[in-house]
């Protein structure tokens, strides 16, 4: 039978070396109820450096081991306040709770969540880090005793142990997480395998999707900054939202402008993806203005163009300032359709190349002058 000694050691070196959340938490469940602790559920829960996500973590049970992300709007509910996570991480002390003796009528909800599933006992500590974090792990029983004094003492003996185990792999999830929020998704995936020096690229074809909010500089000029802030973060929201439900990427938000790429290695699947994406974003300002008309706010207006070929994907700048970003003829030819939108009155073009690859109905509307390109370019709407 293991001891909390043990435990420790395989914690502090093969379990941390693992690196791998999931394992460890198993491992360490596992090791408990080989010495006789009457484990029915634990979770180790960890805060997110980050403005969108707010906590991961980690459930286990006896039957399972599973992964959990929880959104930041969480930190605004009941489900937080009050809760027995908020008291260890704003404490920094272990909480105990006979769930068989308590009357659930005045305690948070989780209690009688967790009564509801057959616990008798819970026990939270604090998982602290070396950069003055504060993480939360919970434990509970089924056992008709709940936890006896050797359970509790075996959980504090090893808590620092699990905390050094978990603590690299928290700081790489804020880390990647950190980069995803910021940079989007496939940048992210490229900066953590390595790809950080100056000129490091990447040759790829893509779909280019460009959005622009219509009547920015006016409405900057007019509206309120909190006011403007707010439709901003409205239309950001329709257009990122889109566009990642299709499996693209947001590059930049430039001023009231927005970059998106789609990869794939099939072109059809590119650009029919870009073409929904469109769509969906419109479909979404559809709906906002509709609602904007009921509540009597101001309508907005934006719109998207695409070109689809050969780009580089990778780091560009100065020495001591990196951007990773896409370049290439598609960039450019996106960008000067989408200027005109406005004069031909259509809220979404799209070059031949994305609809002739596109399994989505396009219609073309003839050939138009793009500047800084000699010969007349077919465009075609939705």
């Amino acid at each position: 039978m293991p001891t909390p000694t043990d435990l420790n050691r395989w914690l502090i070196s093969d379990g941390r070396l693992l690196g791998d959340e999931i394992a460890i938490v198993r491992g360490y469940c596992q090791a408990l109820v080989d010495m006789g602790v009457p484990l029915a559920r634990v979770r180790v829960a960890q805060q997110y450096s980050n403005p969108i996500l707010s906590a991961w973590g980690i459930i286990w049970t006896p039957q399972n081991t599973e992964k959990y992300v929880v959104p930041s709007t969480i930190l605004d509910t009941s489900a937080w306040k009050g809760s027995p996570f908020e008291h260890v991480i704003t404490t920094r002390t272990s909480l105990r709770k006979r769930i068989m003796d308590l009357n659930l009528a005045h305690e948070h909800d989780v209690y009688a969540e967790l009564a509801a599933g057959g616990a008798t006992d819970f026990f939270a500590m604090a998982l602290e880090y070396g950069d003055g974090s504060v993480q939360g792990t919970s434990l509970t029983t089924h056992h008709p005793d709940g936890f006896s004094d050797a359970d509790i003492q075996a959980f504090e003996d090893t808590r620092q142990a699990l905390a050094a185990a978990m603590e690299p792999i928290a700081m790489r999830e804020s880390q990647d997480s950190l980069l995803r929020t910021y940079l989007g998704d496939g940048p992210a995936v490229e900066i953590g395998d390595g790809h950080i020096k100056r000129g490091e690229n990447t040759s790829v074809s893509a779909a280019i999707l460009i959005a622009d909010l219509r009547g920015f500089t006016a409405k900057s000029e007019a509206w309120p900054e909190a006011k403007l802030l707010t439709v901003m973060g409205d239309y950001f929201d329709m257009i990122v939202t889109a566009v990642r439900d299709q499996g693209g990427d947001v590059l930049k938000f430039m001023g009231d402008g927005v970059l998106a790429i789609f990869r794939d290695d099939d072109a059809n699947r590119a650009c029919t993806a870009t073409i929904k994406a469109a769509e969906q974003a419109l479909a979404a300002l559809e709906s906002y203005n509709q609602c904007a008309q009921e509540e009597s706010r101001e309508q907005i207006a934006f719109v998207l163009s695409a070109d689809f070929g050969p780009v580089t994907f990778g780091n560009i700048g100065s020495p001591d300032r990196l951007d990773y970003t896409v370049v290439g003829p598609p960039v450019n030819m996106a960008s000067r359709v989408q200027a005109l939108c406005k004069n031909l009155h259509h809220p979404a073009l799209f070059t031949a190349a994305v609809a002739q690859h596109a399994q989505a109905k396009t219609a073309s509307i003839g050939p138009h002058d793009i500047r800084g390109v000699a010969d007349p370019v077919e465009l075609f709407r939705l």
